[in-house]
Formats: structure tokens, C-alpha cells, sequence
């Protein structure tokens, strides 16, 4: 008898999704989405496109693509669609060079990179940029420390996309901490 291996843990980090106004999508009907495409234990966290779910290595690759492809068919506006495994999330966190006891936890946020960005185009960021707020890159994430808050900062989305030649989507830190927190909880996924 072949022997198979558990699924993996995975969240999908859904950018520009909203629950009124512009790019409206029902937390429900995500979820739905998922679930019609093959993907195990799927569950939502809060309604800004963050998807939980448990899927073998080779076909939650595609995930991205499918989703966003998907919500394209149904919807009418395609939304990029990052993902992290639950060990890539765990280091993402790990990695984060601001992270401490004297650091207001509110003034941390992640953008998650869709494409690991070259060396050369992370040269040319300019971390003088938005003073006071500070970035670093590491690997496929930016952790940044925005002590005015992510409404003031001029690191956004589009820049960042622009310089890195790559999609991010953004989450605060409390969230990123609890989407790690379901991923390690056997009874929430």
C-alpha cells in the first residue's frame, strides 16, 4: 500500500479584496471558491482575503493562478492571489528585524511578495523614502515599521510593485500573528 503524506497548511493572501464598495467578495463565497477548486479544510480570517486551507505541495502552486483566474470567471476583476505555507509564514515572522519588546506591535506590517525580488531592484530602494518609517527585505517579504501607521507611510503597494517588479499584499502584524496561531491549530484546520 503507497504510504501519502498529509496535506499542507497554506493561507492564501488575497490583495484588494473588500466586503462593500469596490471588488466586493462575501468571505462565504470565497470560501466556496476555494472549496470548488480542491482545496481541504478551508476557512476564512476576518474579511479581508485571507484564506486558510490544507492542500498537497504540488497542486496548492497553482492555487494562485487558479484562484484568481476563478474569481476573474465569476466576478468580473482579477486579484492577485499570494501564498505562504505554514513553515514560510512561521519564518516570515522569525525574519522580522523589528519585531521586540520596545517596538509597538501596531506599527508593524508585511507585504508578501508574490516573486522573490532581485537583488537588484531591492539596491535601488530608497530607505530614506518616508521618514520615520523604516523597511527591510527579506527573501519574498517586506516587514516594515511605520510608526505613523500604514495611512501615512509612502511605502505602498504600488511602489513597491513597481521597484521589486513583483504584486504584494500587505496585512498588520496582529494579523499575520494569527494566521500563523490557525495554522498551528490542529482543531482550526
Amino acid at each position: 500500500m503507497a504510504k501519502t503524506t498529509p496535506p499542507e497548511k497554506y493561507v492564501a493572501l488575497l490583495r484588494g479584496i473588500n466586503v462593500s464598495g469596490k471588488n466586493m467578495l462575501a468571505m462565504k463565497a470565497l470560501a466556496e471558491i476555494f472549496q470548488s477548486a480542491g482545496c481541504e479544510a478551508v476557512r476564512t480570517y476576518i474579511q479581508s482575503g485571507n484564506v486558510l486551507f490544507a492542500a498537497e505541495a504540488q497542486f496548492a502552486a497553482d492555487v494562485p493562478a487558479l484562484i484568481s483566474g476563478r474569481i476573474e470567471a465569476e466576478f468580473g476583476y482579477r486579484v492577485p492571489v499570494v501564498l505562504r505555507s505554514q513553515a514560510e509564514l512561521s519564518a516570515a515572522i522569525a525574519a522580522n528585524p523589528f519585531f521586540g519588546p520596545e517596538v509597538d506591535p501596531k506599527a508593524l506590517h508585511v507585504y508578501f511578495l508574490a516573486e522573490t525580488p532581485t537583488p537588484g531592484a531591492v539596491a535601488v530602494l530608497d530607505p530614506d523614502r518616508s521618514p520615520p518609517d523604516r523597511f527591510a527585505v527579506v527573501g519574498r517579504e517586506v516587514h516594515l515599521h511605520l510608526p505613523n501607521g500604514m495611512g501615512r507611510t509612502k511605502l505602498t503597494n504600488a511602489w513597491l510593485d513597481a521597484k521589486l517588479k513583483t504584486v504584494s499584499t500587505a496585512r498588520n502584524w496582529n494579523t499575520v500573528l494569527k494566521l500563523r496561531d490557525l495554522m498551528n491549530d490542529p482543531a482550526k484546520l
